[in-house]
């Protein structure tokens, strides 16, 4: 399988070059996907990096990273990678240290190497010796521990909000508000036989414990139960008889009768307006006679057609 990584230029002689530049500080050297690794004596890794630069022209440090390994007794590895311009190749130069034993620092050879090693020791929390300039680049100035390390938890050890009491940003202990923030169990994908948390719901429809859900409703059933949950639609109201209504022979006796005070009941006269008073006091005029159709005229003569 052809590696993921850049296509390197193979270095012919590369080993016997590292041996005679590196002499009793070189480790090991491997060969692997087509990169060259070497590893180095901690003490002597500056003179080894001027010898890299200036013998074998590797003019370019590209980045140093750390790789942390809790069982080992020296635990934390410092990668330089060097980058050879004019031969199209690529280093890799390994170092191991512990948490108290500080590294050599390489700024005096490099000096991009100064804000590289500030990272490493943020992250990882390794110490370089001679570093001018050794504190926090990611993390804040109080923070406490190192992100990288692989005994970090996860949630960290403190937390940073913003009080407007004190106005002023202050930090508190981690509070776990959650009662299952750290899930030890397996997943039940992969065949756990027990409860899991939110199963013992499933008791009341009458299922075992530990089933999880019960089957969900079919469409059918969804609607025959939403049916019955319908109250039944009111009876209209109708008036088909006499009865309904009032109306009838006896109801036009009683409008008939009088009043109390004797009056009869009569139909209330239409008030008329001003106009309508004065258009029937004013005389009717006669009509114009209608008017005899003229006979069309003839055009002249000479005249177009």
């Amino acid at each position: 399988m052809a590696s993921p990584a850049p296509l390197i230029a193979p270095r012919d002689g590369i080993v016997e070059a590292l041996k005679k530049v590196v002499g009793g500080d070189l480790i090991a050297h491997v060969f692997a996907v087509g990169e060259d690794s070497i590893t180095v004596r901690r003490e002597a890794v500056a003179g080894v990096m001027v010898g890299l630069r200036d013998e074998l022209a590797y003019q370019q440090l590209m980045e140093i990273a750390g790789v942390d390994y809790p069982d080992r007794p020296e635990r934390f590895e410092v990668v330089y990678h060097l980058l050879s311009v004019t031969r199209n190749h690529r280093l890799r130069v390994r170092v191991l240290t512990d948490e108290a034993t500080p590294v050599p620092s390489i700024v005096a050879v490099w000096p991009n190497a100064g804000w590289l090693e500030r990272e490493v020791f943020d992250m990882y929390g390794v110490l370089f010796s001679g570093n001018p300039d050794l504190r926090r680049i990611l993390t804040d100035y109080g923070f406490q521990g190192h992100p990288q390390r692989k005994d970090f938890p996860l949630t960290g050890y403190t937390e940073l909000r913003y009080s407007e009491e004190d106005k002023r940003v202050v930090y508190e202990p981690v509070k776990l508000a959650q009662d299952f923030r750290s899930f030890d169990f397996l997943s039940p994908w992969e065949g756990a036989d027990y409860i899991l948390p939110g199963d013992e719901k499933a008791g009341g429809t009458g299922e075992a414990p530990g089933k999880g859900a019960p089957t969900p409703m079919t469409a059918e059933a969804v609607k025959k139960a939403d049916e019955a949950k319908k109250a039944p639609p009111p009876t209209p109201k109708t008036t088909d008889n006499g009865k309904q209504t009032g109306a009838g022979e006896k109801a036009n006796k009683e409008a008939a009768k009088p009043s109390k005070d004797g009056a009869k009941a009569k139909p209330a006269a239409k008030a008329k307006t001003p106009a309508t008073k004065k258009a029937e006091k004013a005389p009717a005029k006669p009509k114009a006679a209608a008017k005899a159709p003229t006979k069309p005229r003839k055009p002249k003569a000479g005249g177009d057609a």
